[in-house]
C-alpha cells in the first residue's frame, strides 16, 4: 500500500510548528497526488492551509494511533520520526508520570526534578531475574540485563549513562551500582558493595557543584569498573577519571557554586578538630562567594559532610589522611585570598605579614618568605644562564590561580587512587560490569577548550553507539535470513578525524603550545589555512577571527579560541611546586611525588584491568630534564589517549545506554519544554536509533502475536494448523507492496506505517463489529429498558390510580361523613332553635290563645247572654210581628180568599152548569180526596213518630235533668271545695311567696357560690392549664434529656465501641508487631545459628587439633553438643550475633583473631562437655555400686514382694469386708428415720453390737493363730539356719501387725517357706504380748472407725429430721396460706372463684413439677454415680478374685481338694509409654528423625506417628523421674530437627513433615502437661497418661520457637516454588482467549501470553496448591495452620502479582482486568472447595482485587472519582494513581484516563493516612500462631510398625 493512500479525510499529521516544534493537525479532505496544499484543522480549532514543498514534495508526518501512544518502547510506534519520539515521551513524562523510556537498545531518563518512591529495595527485588521486556522501563531493568548477560554470556558489560548537566547521569549512574550492590551482595565479609556505594559521597563532594542548570551538577566523567567472582558477587571495584574542571576551583559563574567540599569545610568550621583551619563562613573567601549563591537549598552542608567523613572511614582513609585532606583544601581556600599589590606594571609584592598566606604557609607546612618570594616571581632558564625575574600583578593573579588548581587536582587524583586502594580485591575478578557517567553533547553561547573535548568525547561514544545499533540490526536480520541491503546511517569519521587525525585540530594546538611565542589567533589562522575550505565540517564564523565552527553530529558549534592553549598547557610555575615539595607536611609532598602513579587512563592494574586515570610516568632514575618534560604533556593529549582507551574497553564489553534528558532549564518538577528535549534527542543520538529503525523493518511481530493480534481480518477458511503459512496467506491478500514486509524464520517484519495501516483495517472492522453489536445491544437493551420502563408505568399507573380510587373514595367517605355530621348538627341546630322558638312560641301561643279564649269566652258568654236576651227579644217581636201579620195575612187571605172564592163560586156557578165539568170535578176531587186520605195518614204517622221522638226527648230531658241537677249538686259541691282550694290557695300562694323569696335568697346565694365556683373553676383551669403547659414543658425536656441521654448514651456507646474496637484492633497490631518482630529474632537467630554452625564445622575442618586423651565417638560428640546446644541457646543469643558481625568490620587480622576466639570457645566447650562427662561417669559408677549392694542382699527380696502382694490382697478383702458391713449398718440406719433408731433395741443398735461381737470374737480367733504361728516357728526353730539378712525384725513385725486373717498369714509362711527355705529367724525377736496388744490396738482403731461412721450416720440422720421438720413447718404454713386464699376465693363471684382456683391450681402444680424435677435429676445423678461405683467395685471385686486364684500357694493346693476352675488369662495393660535403654537414644533419633523418609510415614502410617513416638518415650522417663533422660531426649529431638531441616530445607514435604511433627509433639506436651486448661477434650484415659514428675513448659516454649523458624522455613519454601509461576498464570497468560488483545511492541520483546510448553498458567498455579493442600492434609497439620499457610500462599500470590503490576504499563487495561478479575475467582473456588474461605486467604487477594476493579471501572466524572475512592480502600493513594497513570488501552474504543481525573482522585484522597510505599512487600511473613489442637487418638493404642526399625524399643 502507497503511503500517500493513508492520507485520507480524519487522517492526523505533524506539522512543524516554531513554539510546540511540532504541532497535530487533522485531514479535512483525502489527499490526492499532485494536490500542493491540505487543507488540516488544528487541535486548538483553527482551520489551516498548509502547503507543500514544491522540490521535496514530502508530506507531514503521519501521527501514530491512540493506542500507541505512550508505548513503553519508541520502536513500537507504527510511524518512527521526531514529533512521534516527542510526544511519546511528552505523554509517558506529563500524563502518566513515566520517567523512563526504551528506545531500542537505549534507555531514555527524563528528569523529573523530584523524589519519586521507584528506587527503593521492594523494586529492586521486582525487577530482579525479570526480562527486561516484561517489565516496565527502568534503570533497574538495564542493570539486570546487563548482570543477567555477564553471568549467561561471561563477557563484560557496560552501561554508558550521558547526557547534559542536570539530565540525571549521576544519579542514574548511582542507582545502577546501588543495583548491583543489592542484587549480587559481596564475596566476603568486608562488606565491599557498601564500600562501592560509599564511594558516591566522596567523589560527589569532591568533583561535584552546583550550576545553573544542576544543583549537583558532576564536573568530571567517571568510568567504574564493578568486579565479580565466578559466583558473580561483587569483589572489588576500580574508578577513571576524566577531564576534572579545574577552573571551577578558582571562578565560578553567578548562580553557581565551587565544588561542595569547600562550603562543607566552611559549614563546620565550628567543629573542634576543624578550629584549626581558621575557616568561616564561605562568603569571606574568594575561591567560594564569586556565584553569589553559598546555600543550595534543602541541602545541609553540615550534614553532608558527616556523611563525607563517615564514608572516607568506611573505605580505609584514616582519621589522620582526612584532617590532612581538609588542610590542603582550607589552604587552597586562603591561598584564593592572598592579594597582590602593584609596584609597577611589571612587578608585583605581597603585602607584609598578610594573614591569608600565613595561614596558607601555616597549614601547608611550607616558608612564608620563600613562598610570597616565588608567588611575585619566577625563574628563567636559557641555555647559558637561569634569572629570576618578577611579574606583574595579572600573572601572579593567574600563577596563584594555577597553583590552587594544580594542588586541588593533585588531591582530586590521590583521593581517587585511595578510593581504588579501598574497593580493590585481592580475588582474581571474573568479570565485571562498567558505569560510565560522563558528559553529554554541550553547547553554550561562549565554548571553550572544556565543550570541545567534551564534545570531541561524544562523537566518540556516538561512532560507538551507531556501529553497535548497526550492528545488532544486521545480526537480527541475519538470524532471522532477511535479505538486507545496506542502511545509509551518519558516520561521523570524518568529524573525528578533524578533531584528532595528523594535523587535526588537536595536533596543531599541542604544536602551537610547543612554540615559544605561540598564541590562540596564531593557532586560529593555522586552523583556518589547514582545514577552511577543505573540509565541509569545518566551517570560520563571518564576524571574527579568533572562533571556528564543527559540524558535530548533533549540532553545529561555535568555539571561541581564545584560553584554549593556556587550558591545554596547564602550566604551573616549577618553583612553587618545589617549595610545596619541601613542605613539613608529609602527605603534601606525597601529591608532588615524581615516581607517583597518579590514577590516569594508560596505567593497567595487576588484576588485568585497564584504568584510566593513571598518568603514565618513567622512573625518576633519567635525565634532569624528564620532570619538566613530563610537565609539558598536554591536557588534550592526556584526554586523547585517555579516550581511546575507554574506547578500547567499551568496544570489548557489551555496552548498554541510558540517554538522560533535561526536561526544562528551570528545574520545575514533571515541566516538558519540547525544544529543549529536541535539542537533547537529536544530540544523544536518539534519534538516530530511530532513523535507523526506520530505514529498515522497524516493526517485528512472531508468527503467534501476529495471528493473536489480526486474527480478526481472517475469515475461517483462511486459518489453517500452519501458523506461519496463515499469517501468509493473509499478508498477502491484505498489503499488495512485497516489499513493505518480509518474513524471517520466526518473525515478519514490516516497514514503516504498515502496522498502522494493519491497525487501521483492524479498527475498521472492530468498529464494524462493534456498531453491529452495540446495535443489536442497544436495540436488546432499549427494548428491555422498555419493557420494564412499561410495566414499571402500568405498575406506577396501577398503584397510582389505586391511590387516586382510594383517595378519591376517601375524599367521598369524608364528604359523606362530612353531609351526614352537617345534617345532623344542622338538624341538631336547627331542631334544637326550632324547640327554643316552639317553646318559646307555645308559651306565647298559650298566653295568647288563653288570652284570646279568655277573652273569646267573655265575648261568647255576652254574646250568648246577648243571643239569649236577643232571642227572647226577637222570639217576642217575632212573634209580635208574627201574630200581627198573621193576623194581617189571615185578613188578607180571608178577604183575598172571599173575593177569589166568589169569583170561583161565580165560575163553579157557570161550571157546575155543564155535566162534564161536574165529572172532571168529581174525578179530580176523588183524587184529592184520596191523596189528602194519604195525607192524613202520612200525618197520622209522623205525628206517632214525633210523638215518640217527643216521649224519647222528655226521657232524655228528665234524664239530662237529672244529670244536670246532679252535676249542679256536684258543682255546687265542687265550688264549696273551691271555696275551700281557694283559701288553701291563698295560703299556699302565701307560702309560695315565701318560698320564692327563699329561692331568690338561695338563687342569689347559688349566684354567688357559682360566680365563687366559677372563679376557682378558673383559678383551677388557669393552674392546671398552666401546671399542663409546664407539665408538657417538662415532659418536653424530659423527653429531650432522655433523647439526648439516650443519643449520648448511644453515642458514648458507639464511641466505647468503637475505642474498644480501635483498641482491640491496635492491640492485635500489636501483638502481631510484637509476635512478627519475635519470630524476626528467631528467624534471624535461626539465621546466626546456622552461620555459627557453618563457621563451626569450618573451624573444625581448618583446625582438626586433637585434645590429648579424649576421644569420643560420633553419638557421644553429637549428644553432648545437642545438650549444649539447647542449655545456650537462649544464653547465647545476644553473643552470637556479636560473634557473627565481627568478620565483617576487618578483613584477614580480623577473621584469624575470629578464628582464634572460636578455637577458644571450642575448647572451652571441649572442657564443659568433659565435666559433665565425667559427672555422668560418676554418677553411672553410683548406680553400679547401688546395683552391686542391692545383688549382694539373699534372694528374701522375692519373699518380701511375695509376702507384700499377700498382704495387699488380704488388706483389700479386709476392706470389703468392712465395706459390707458397713452397707449393711447404712442399711440397717436407713429404713428407719425415727429419732429412736440409735435407741437399745432397735435394728442398727442391735447390728452395732452384732459387729462388735464378731469383732471380739475375730480378736480371740487372731490371738489363737498368733500362738499357733509361734509354735509351729518355735518347733522349726533347729531347721532354720539365722541369716543377717532376715534379722529385721521391724518389716517382718510390721507385716505380720497388718496380717488380719490365718488363712493369709498361713499363706504367708508358707510362701516363707517355698522361696527361703535356707534362712532361719530369731524366734525371741517375736513377743507376744507386744504382738498381740498390736494386734488388738489395730482392732480398736476399726472399732473406732466403725463407732466414727456411725455418729456420722447419726448426724446425717439428724439433719434428716431437722429437714423433715422444716418440710413439716413449711407444710403447715402452706396450708395456711391455702385456707386463706380458700378465704379469699370464697368472697369472690362464682366465675372469679373458679378462674382463682384454677390459676392457683396450674401455679400449685408447676411448682411441685419443678420440685419433681429438681429430684429426679438429683436421683438420676445418683443413680449415675451408684453405677459408676458399682462398675468399679465389680471390676475390684473381678480383679481380687482372680488374684486370689492366681495366688494361691502350693501347699493350699495339696491340702484343697482339686477341682476343675476355668480361669481366664487376662489381656496385658499397656500405659501408653514407650522404654528404651540410654545408650539407644542416637540409635532412636537418627532412625525416627535423621533417617526418616516423609513420603512414606506420610502415605502409610498415622499422621503424627513419630511426635506420637518421641512422646511415649518422654512419657517413660518422666514416669522413671529421669530428669537427665529427659532433658537429653527433648535436646536431641530439637537438633536433629533442625539438622534435617538444615540438609533438607529446600524440600516442601520434609519442611512441611516436620512441622506437622512438631507442632503434634508440642500439641502433646501441653495435652498430657496435667494442667486444667489443656485437659477439657482429654478421656479419663487420656488424664491418666498426664505427665506426673516434671514440667515441660520450657520445653514447650523452646518447640514453640522451633516450629515458627521451621514455619518461616515452609513459607521460604513455597515462595521460591510459587515465584516463578505467578506472574505468568495470573498476568501473562489469557485464562480468557481472546479478550486481550496483544499490542505492537518494540526491539524489546515482551514474554509471550500464549501458553508454551515452557509456560507456567493459572492451572498450573492451582495444581501446586492442590499439591500444597495435599501434602499438607497428608502430614496430619492442623486445620488452624493449613490456613495460615494458605494465607500466606495467597499473600504472596496477591502481592507478587499487584506488584508486577504496578511496573508493568501493558497490563493495565480493561481486559487485563478481566483477566485477574477471573483468575482471583478461581483461586476463590479453590479456597471454596478446601474449604478455606475463613482462613483470611481471601482479604489478602483484596489489593489485587481493587486494582482489577479499578482497571474496569469508569474513570471519568467526579461520582466516578468518588466511587473509585470508596472502593479502592486496601490500595494506597500511590498505588491508585499508578494504576490511573499506567492505565493503557489496547484497543481504539478504550479510553485514557485524563489528567484532571487523576488529580481529582489525589485531591480526594490526600487526607488518606497511608503508607507512601508504591509497592507490596511481597517477603512479608504474617505472624504464625499454633492454636491448641488436642488430640482424640489413644496412647495406648499406637502401634510402632517394623519399618521404622524401632525394635530397641518395648511398650510399657
Amino acid at each position: 500500500m502507497a503511503a500517500s493512500e493513508l492520507y485520507t479525510k480524519f487522517a492526523r499529521v505533524w506539522i512543524p510548528d516554531p513554539e510546540e516544534v511540532w504541532k497535530s493537525a487533522e485531514l479535512l479532505k483525502d489527499y490526492k497526488p499532485g494536490d500542493k496544499v491540505l487543507l488540516l484543522h488544528l487541535e486548538e480549532g483553527k482551520d489551516l492551509e498548509y502547503r507543500l514543498d514544491p522540490k521535496t514534495k514530502e508530506l507531514p508526518h503521519l501521527r501514530n494511533p491512540d493506542i500507541l501512544v505512550g508505548e513503553n518502547d519508541l520502536t513500537a510506534l507504527s510511524y518512527l520520526h521526531e514529533p512521534a519520539v516527542l510526544h511519546n515521551l511528552r505523554v509517558r513524562f506529563i500524563d502518566s508520570k513515566l520517567i523512563y523510556t526504551y528506545c531500542g537498545i537505549v534507555l531514555v531518563a527524563i528528569n523529573p526534578y523530584e523524589q519519586l518512591p521507584i528506587y527503593g529495595e521492594d523494586i529492586i527485588n521486582a525487577y530482579s531475574g525479570q526480562n527486561m521486556g516484561d517489565m516496565d522501563p527502568h534503570i533497574f531493568a538495564v542493570a539486570e540485563e546487563a548482570y543477567k548477560q555477564m553471568a549467561r554470556d561471561e563477557r563484560n558489560q557496560s552501561i554508558i549513562v550521558s547526557g547534559e548537566s542536570g539530565a540525571g547521569k549521576t544519579v542514574s549512574a548511582k542507582y545502577a551500582m546501588r543495583y548491583f550492590a543489592t542484587v549480587s551482595g559481596s564475596a566476603s565479609e568486608a562488606n565491599v558493595e557498601e564500600k562501592v556505594l560509599a564511594s558516591n559521597p566522596i567523589m560527589e563532594s569532591i568533583g561535584n557543584a552546583k550550576t545553573t542548570r544542576n544543583d549537583n551538577s558532576s564536573r568530571f566523567g567517571k568510568y567504574i569498573e564493578i568486579g565479580f567472582d565466578k559466583r558473580y558477587r561483587i569483589i572489588g571495584a576500580n574508578m577513571r577519571t576524566y577531564l576534572l574542571e579545574k577552573s571551577r576551583v578558582v571562578f565560578q559563574a553567578e548562580e553557581e557554586r565551587n565544588y561542595h567540599i569547600f562550603y562543607q569545610l566552611c559549614a563546620s568550621a565550628k567543629l573542634p578538630e576543624f578550629k584549626m583551619l581558621r575557616l568561616g563562613n564561605a562568603n569571606n573567601f574568594h575561591y567560594t562567594n564569586q556565584g553569589g549563591s553559598p546555600v543550595i537549598e534543602g541541602v545541609d552542608d553540615t550534614k553532608e559532610m558527616a556523611h563525607t567523613r563517615q564514608a572516607c572511614t568506611l573505605l580505609g582513609i584514616s582519621e589522620s589522611y582526612q584532617m590532612g585532606i581538609f588542610r590542603i583544601l582550607a589552604g587552597i581556600l586562603h591561598l584564593g585570598n592572598v592579594a597582590f599589590i602593584s609596584r609597577d606594571s611589571d612587578s608585583c609584592t605581597i603585602p607584609p605579614k598578610h594573614e591569608p598566606l600565613s595561614i596558607f604557609s601555616d597549614l601547608m607546612g611550607v616558608d612564608y618568605e620563600e613562598m610570597c618570594h616565588w608567588l611575585c616571581h619566577r625563574k628563567l632558564a636559557t641555555t647559558t644562564e637561569t634569572y629570576i625575574k618578577p611579574i606583574s600583578k595579572l600573572q601572579a593573579t593567574n600563577a596563584r590561580d594555577a597553583l590552587a588548581k594544580h594542588i586541588y587536582a593533585k588531591l582530586f587524583s590521590w583521593i581517587v587512587d585511595h578510593v581504588n586502594q579501598a574497593l580493590h580485591s585481592a580475588v582474581k575478578q571474573h568479570s565485571f560490569i562498567g558505569v560510565l557517567d560522563i558528559y553529554g553533547f554541550e553547547t553554550f553561547e561562549i565554548n571553550s577548550f572544556e565543550q570541545f573535548c567534551i564534545n570531541y568525547a561524544n562523537e566518540k561514544l556516538q561512532q560507538q553507539f551507531n556501529m553497535h545499533v548497526f550492528k545488532l540490526e544486521q545480526e537480527e536480520y541475519m538470524k532471522e535470513q532477511i535479505p538486507w541491503t545496506l542502511i545509509d546511517f551518519y558516520d561521523n569519521q570524518p568529524c573525528i578525524n578533524l578533531i584528532e587525525s595528523k594535523l587535526g585540530i588537536l595536533d596543531l594546538l599541542d604544536e602551537e603550545c610547543k612554540m615559544p611565542k605561540g598564541t590562540d589567533d596564531t593557532w586560529a589562522q593555522k586552523l583556518y589555512n589547514t582545514h577552511l575550505n577543505k573540509c565541509a565540517l569545518f566551517e570560520k564564523p563571518r564576524l571574527s577571527n579568533k572562533a571556528f565552527i564543527i559540524q558535530h553530529f548533533a549540532d553545529k558549534v561555535e568555539y571561541q579560541c581564545e584560553g584554549f592553549l593556556e587550558k591545554n598547557k596547564d602550566t604551573v610555575f616549577e618553583e612553587q611546586i618545589k617549595v610545596l615539595k619541601s613542605s613539613k607536611f608529609k602527605m603534601l609532598p606525597e601529591l608532588f611525588q615524581d615516581d607517583e602513579k597518579a590514577i590516569s587512563p594508560t596505567s593497567a592494574t595487576s588484576s588485568g584491568r585497564t584504568p584510566l586515570t593513571r598518568i603514565p610516568a618513567k622512573p625518576t632514575k633519567g635525565r634532569p630534564g624528564q620532570t619538566a618534560k613530563e610537565h609539558k604533556k598536554t591536557v588534550g593529549h592526556q584526554f586523547r589517549n585517555s579516550l581511546h582507551l575507554l574506547m578500547e574497553t567499551l568496544n570489548a564489553t557489551t555496552p548498554h545506554y541510558v540517554r538522560c534528558i533535561k526536561p526544562n532549564d528551570f528545574k520545575f518538577p514533571f515541566t516538558f519544554d519540547e525544544k529543549r528535549a529536541v535539542q537533547q534527542l537529536r544530540a544523544c543520538g536518539v534519534l538516530e536509533t530511530i532513523r535507523i529503525s526506520a530505514a529498515g523493518f522497524p516493526s517485528r511481530w512472531t508468527y503467534q502475536e501476529f495471528f493473536s493480534r489480526y486474527r480478526v481480518l481472517m475469515k475461517q477458511k483462511d486459518v489453517l494448523s500452519d501458523r506461519k503459512q496463515t499469517c501468509k496467506n493473509v499478508l498477502e491478500k491484505l498489503i499488495l507492496d512485497k516489499d513493505k514486509y518480509q518474513f524471517g524464520k520466526t518473525k515478519i517484519f514490516f516497514r514503516a506505517g504498515q502496522v498502522a495501516y494493519l491497525e487501521k483495517l483492524r479498527a475498521d472492522k472492530l468498529r464494524a463489529a462493534c456498531i453491529r453489536i452495540q446495535k443489536t445491544i442497544r436495540g436488546w437493551l432499549l427494548r428491555k429498558k422498555y419493557l420494564r420502563m412499561r410495566k414499571a408505568a402500568i405498575t406506577v399507573q396501577r398503584y397510582v390510580r389505586g391511590y387516586q380510587a382510594r383517595c378519591y373514595t376517601k375524599f367521598l367517605r369524608r364528604t359523606k361523613a362530612a353531609t351526614i355530621i352537617q345534617k345532623y348538627w344542622r338538624m341538631y341546630i336547627v331542631r334544637r332553635r326550632y324547640k327554643i322558638r316552639r317553646s318559646a312560641t307555645i308559651v306565647l301561643q298559650s298566653y295568647l290563645r288563653g288570652y284570646l279564649a279568655r277573652n273569646r269566652y267573655r265575648k261568647m258568654l255576652r254574646e250568648h247572654k246577648a243571643v239569649i236576651i236577643q232571642k227572647w227579644v226577637r222570639g217576642w217581636l217575632a212573634r209580635t210581628h208574627y201574630k200581627r201579620s198573621m193576623h194581617a195575612i189571615i185578613y188578607l187571605q180571608c178577604c183575598f180568599r172571599r173575593m177569589m172564592a166568589k169569583r170561583e163560586l161565580k165560575k163553579l156557578k157557570i161550571e157546575a152548569r155543564s155535566v162534564e165539568r161536574y165529572k172532571k170535578l168529581h174525578i179530580g176531587m176523588e183524587n184529592k180526596i184520596m191523596q189528602l186520605q194519604r195525607k192524613v195518614d202520612e200525618q197520622n204517622k209522623d205525628y206517632k213518630c214525633l210523638m215518640e221522638k217527643l216521649t224519647n226527648l222528655e226521657g232524655i230531658y228528665n234524664s239530662e235533668t237529672e244529670k244536670l241537677r246532679s252535676d249542679l249538686e256536684r258543682l255546687q259541691l265542687s265550688e264549696e271545695e273551691a271555696k275551700i282550694a281557694t283559701g288553701r290557695v291563698l295560703s299556699l300562694q302565701e307560702e309560695i311567696a315565701k318560698l320564692r323569696k327563699d329561692l331568690e335568697q338561695t338563687q342569689s346565694e347559688k349566684k354567688s357560690i357559682e360566680e365563687c365556683a366559677d372563679r376557682y373553676k378558673q383559678e383551677t383551669e388557669q393552674l392546671v392549664s398552666d401546671l399542663k403547659e409546664e407539665n408538657t414543658l417538662l415532659k418536653q425536656e424530659k423527653e429531650a434529656l432522655n433523647h439526648l441521654i439516650v443519643e449520648q448514651a448511644k453515642e458514648m456507646t458507639e464511641t466505647m465501641e468503637k475505642k474498644l474496637v480501635e483498641e482491640t484492633k491496635q492491640l492485635e497490631l500489636d501483638l502481631n508487631d510484637e509476635r512478627l518482630r519475635y519470630q524476626n529474632l528467631l528467624n534471624e537467630f535461626s539465621r546466626l545459628e546456622e552461620r555459627y554452625d557453618d563457621l563451626k564445622e569450618e573451624m573444625t575442618l581448618m583446625g582438626n587439633v586433637p585434645k590429648p586423651g579424649h576421644k569420643r565417638t560420633d553419638s557421644t560428640h553429637s549428644s553432648n553438643e545437642s545438650e549444649y546446644t539447647f542449655s545456650s541457646e537462649i544464653a547465647e543469643t545476644e553473643d552470637i550475633p556479636l560473634r557473627t558481625e565481627e568478620p565483617s568490620e576487618k578483613k584477614v587480622p580480623l577473621d584469624m583473631s575470629l578464628f582464634l576466639k572460636l578455637q577458644k570457645r571450642v575448647t572451652e566447650l571441649e572442657q564443659e562437655k568433659q565435666v559433665m562427662q565425667d559427672e555422668l561417669d560418676r554418677k553411672e559408677e553410683q548406680m553400679l555400686r547401688s546395683k552391686a549392694k542391692e545383688e549382694e542382699r539373699p534372694q528374701i527380696r522375692g519373699a518380701e514382694l511375695e509376702y507384700e502382694s499377700l498382704k495387699r490382697q488380704e488388706l483389700e478383702s479386709e476392706n470389703k469386708k468392712l465395706k459390707n458391713e458397713l452397707n449393711e449398718l447404712r442399711k440397717a440406719l436407713s429404713e428407719k428415720s425415727a429419732p429412736e433408731v440409735t435407741a437399745p433395741g432397735a435394728p442398727a443398735y442391735r447390728v452395732l453390737m452384732e459387729q462388735l461381737t464378731s469383732v471380739s470374737e475375730e480378736l480371740d480367733v487372731r490371738k489363737e493363730e498368733v500362738l499357733i504361728l509361734r509354735s509351729q516357728l518355735v518347733s522349726q526353730k533347729e531347721a532354720i539356719q539365722p541369716k543377717n539378712t532376715m534379722t529385721d525384725s521391724t518389716i517382718l513385725l510390721e507385716d505380720v501387725q497388718k496380717m488380719k486373717d490365718k488363712g493369709e498369714i498361713a499363706q504367708a509362711y508358707i510362701g516363707l517357706k517355698e522361696t527361703n527355705r535356707s534362712p532361719a529367724m530369731d524366734c525371741h525377736e517375736l513377743n507376744e504380748d507386744g504382738e498381740l496388744w498390736l494386734v488388738y490396738e489395730g482392732l480398736k482403731q476399726a472399732n473406732r472407725l466403725l463407732e466414727s461412721q456411725l455418729q456420722s450416720q447419726k448426724r446425717s440422720h439428724e439433719n434428716e429430721a431437722e429437714a423433715l421438720r422444716g418440710e413439716i413447718q413449711s407444710l403447715k404454713e402452706e396450708n395456711n396460706r391455702q385456707q386463706q386464699l380458700l378465704a379469699q376465693n370464697l368472697q369472690l363471684p362464682p366465675e372469679a372463684r373458679i378462674e382463682a382456683s384454677l390459676q392457683h391450681e396450674i401455679t400449685r402444680l408447676t411448682n411441685e413439677n419443678l420440685d419433681l424435677m429438681e429430684q429426679l435429676e438429683k436421683q438420676d445423678k445418683t443413680v449415675r454415680k451408684l453405677k459408676k461405683q458399682l462398675k468399679v467395685f465389680a471390676k475390684k471385686i473381678g480383679e481380687l478374685e482372680v488374684g486370689q486364684m492366681e495366688n494361691i500357694s502350693p501347699g493350699q493346693i495339696i491340702d484343697e481338694p482339686i477341682r476343675p476352675v476355668n480361669i481366664p488369662r487376662k489381656e496385658k495393660d499397656f500405659q501408653g509409654m514407650l522404654e528404651y535403654k540410654k545408650e539407644d537414644e542416637q540409635k532412636l533419633v537418627k532412625n525416627l528423625i535423621l533417617e526418616l523418609k516423609p513420603r512414606g510415614v506420610a502415605v502409610n502410617l498415622i499422621p503424627g506417628l513419630p511426635a506420637y513416638i518421641l512422646f511415649m518415650c518422654v512419657r517413660h522417663a518422666d514416669y522413671l523421674n529421669d530428669d537427665q533422660k529427659v532433658r537429653s531426649l527433648l535436646t536431641s529431638t530439637i537438633n536433629s530437627i533442625k539438622k534435617v531441616l538444615k540438609k533438607r530445607g529446600d524440600d516442601f514435604e520434609t519442611v512441611s513433615f516436620w512441622l506437622s511433627n512438631t507442632c503434634r509433639f508440642l500439641h502433646c506436651l501441653k495435652q498430657y502437661s496435667g494442667e486444667e486448661g489443656f485437659m477439657k477434650h482429654n478421656t479419663s484415659r487420656q488424664n491418666e497418661h498426664c505427665l506426673t514428675n516434671f514440667d515441660l513448659a520450657e520445653y514447650r516454649q523452646v518447640l514453640s520457637d522451633l516450629a515458627i523458624q521451621i514455619y518461616q522455613q515452609l513459607v521460604r519454601v513455597l515462595e521460591n516454588i510459587l515465584q516463578p509461576m505467578i506472574v505468568s498464570g495470573m498476568l501473562e497468560h489469557e485464562t480468557i482467549q481472546g479478550v486481550s488483545g496483544v499490542k505492537p511492541t518494540g526491539l524489546r520483546k515482551r514474554t509471550s501470553s500464549i501458553a508454551d510448553e515452557g509456560t507456567y498458567t493459572l492451572d498450573s498455579i492451582l495444581r501446586q496448591l492442590n499439591s500444597f493442600h495435599s501434602v499438607l492434609c497428608q502430614h496430619g497439620m492442623d486445620p488452624e495452620l493449613i490456613k495460615q499457610v494458605v494465607k500466606q500462599m495467597f499473600y504472596i500470590v496477591g502481592a507478587v502479582t499487584l506488584n508486577n503490576l504496578l511496573l508493568r504499563k501493558d497490563m493495565c487495561s480493561w481486559s487485563k482486568g478481566m483477566q485477574i478479575r477471573y483468575n482471583v475467582s478461581q483461586l476463590e473456588e479453590w479456597l471454596r472447595d478446601k474449604n478455606l474461605m475463613t482462613s483470611g486467604a481471601k482479604e489478602t487477594l483484596e489489593p489485587l482485587i481493587q486494582a482489577a476493579q479499578l482497571l474496569q471501572v469508569k474513570k471519568k466524572t467526579d461520582d466516578d472519582a468518588e466511587a473509585i475512592c470508596s472502593m479502592c480502600s486496601a490500595l494506597t493513594t500511590a498505588q491508585i494513581v499508578k494504576v490511573l497513570n499506567l492505565y493503557t488501552p489496547v484497543n481504539e474504543f478504550e479510553e485514557r484516563v485524563s489528567v484532571s481525573f487523576i488529580r481529582t482522585i489525589q485531591m480526594r484522597l490526600r487526607d488518606r493516612k497511608d503508607s507512601p510505599q508504591l509497592l507490596m512487600d511481597a517477603k512479608h511473613i504474617f505472624p504464625v500462631t499454633f492454636p491448641f489442637n488436642p488430640s482424640s487418638l489413644a496412647l495406648e493404642t499406637i502401634q510402632i510398625p517394623a519399618s521404622l526399625g524401632l525394635g530397641f524399643i518395648s511398650r510399657v
